[in-house]
């Protein structure tokens, strides 16, 4: 499918991009820059105006008593949001309509999916992109907000989506992109939190599309696909088509005669295989893309369960944890406390009607018993209760 972007790359941009594209072997970046560029302004733009706009329209007082710091993460929370609903009506878009693609899936194709070329889907994966670096810039920007881990995944998430450009598993790229389905419902939840809805029922409602969606997303579609990407190379493998070349590849040289050919980007019938050229799967490309997806999948399941616990708090029992915590203690009766005395001393525990007696039993299983008063047993037959 064609690139439907408005905007076609600037020849002064491709020829600017081009040398630097080819030193790194990213042959259809030089035709994606423009919007990479527009997709990294237009995050900023929200993150700068409207995000701070809509803020003071709707939750103004708020808003206001925000910290700075509590600010930076609405802001930032308001461009994943959209960023999130943008990407995934490009992907589901691609997945449903480009009837190009869907050749694609017929078992007997790996090498489309692995080496195929598809404008729309580089439009696609030019959004992820520049979100991503607008990611990065904030990231390292305020790195007393956001910490070490959040800069290393959007290093990380930079490299990947740019090997994208070589090109490289463009029918994956909406694949991948749809983990972003939970998304919005993340960042629904913790609006909720800092405008005191805290176990509300919107909080309560979202956070059933919290849980369905990063669990179908992330973990059942997530997973199914890293298999089939996986088989993908495997086959690849197999046929041949490895290497253990470097970050160039045999075949660089063809793919970059195709390098900012303009031609490539109004002509949809030469774009699918353009820069197939020798068809090279460079090993460290595969073990690059297991150790992270494989990191990644494990994340996401820690993610999912560590989610739930957290949305579980905000509730009360019996489906929330709220009010539940290492401190909490529930009291046994006045009949069991008794018949524990029994079974112990061989007869019930005689004491004055002012004193009062309690067995608590605690949320991490230990136990104790508190007494107000004094008992006539001595202290050894207390101990023993």
């Amino acid at each position: 499918m064609r690139d439907p972007f408005p905007i076609p790359p600037p020849p002064a941009l491709v020829s600017a991009v081009k040398p630097l594209a080819d030193s790194l072997s990213l042959s259809t970046l030089p035709i994606h820059a423009h919007e990479v560029i527009f997709a990294f302004a237009f995050y900023t733009f929200i993150c700068t105006v409207v995000s701070p706009l809509l803020a003071r329209t709707f939750c103004k007082q708020r808003y206001e008593s925000f910290t700075k710091r509590t600010r930076v993460n609405w802001d930032v929370h308001t461009v994943s949001f959209f960023q999130a609903c943008i990407i995934d009506a490009f992907s589901l878009y691609i997945i449903l309509s480009d009837g190009e693609r869907k050749a694609w899936r017929d078992p007997e194709r790996y090498e489309d999916r692995i080496w195929s070329y598809s404008g729309m889907a580089g439009l696609c994966q030019s959004f992820a992109l520049g979100y991503f670096l607008w990611d990065l810039v904030i990231c390292a920007w305020r790195i007393d907000i956001f910490g070490w881990g959040m800069l290393a995944h959007a290093i990380s998430a930079v490299s990947v989506f740019a090997l994208g450009y070589r090109p490289f598993l463009c029918f994956y790229c909406p694949v991948f992109l749809l983990y972003e389905l939970s998304s919005p419902f993340l960042n629904i939840h913790w609006f909720c939190d800092k405008l005191e809805l805290t176990g509300s029922i919107y909080q309560a409602i979202n956070g059933v599309f919290l849980v369905g969606t990063f669990f179908s997303s992330r973990l059942v579609w997530g997973l199914y696909n890293s298999y089939n990407v996986f088989h993908d190379f495997w086959i690849a493998y197999q046929a041949g088509h490895s290497s253990g070349v470097g970050l160039m590849g045999d075949d660089a040289a063809i793919r970059n005669s195709m390098s900012g050919d303009m031609s490539i980007y109004y002509e949809e019938a030469r774009q699918q295989r353009a820069f197939m050229g020798e068809k090279v799967l460079p090993l460290w490309l595969p073990i690059v893309y297991l150790l992270s997806n494989l990191t990644l999948n494990l994340l996401n399941v820690y993610w999912f369960g560590k989610m739930i616990e957290t949305i579980r708090k905000r509730f009360d029992p019996p489906f929330g944890t709220k009010g539940i915590g290492p401190d909490f203690v529930h009291y046994e009766p006045q009949e069991k406390i008794d018949q524990l005395h029994k079974e112990a001393l061989g007869q019930p525990i005689q004491m004055d009607e002012s004193i009062e007696l309690q067995r608590g039993v605690y949320a991490d299983g230990h136990k104790s018993v508190e007494v107000s008063g004094t008992t006539r047993r001595s202290a050894r037959t207390r101990r023993k209760a």
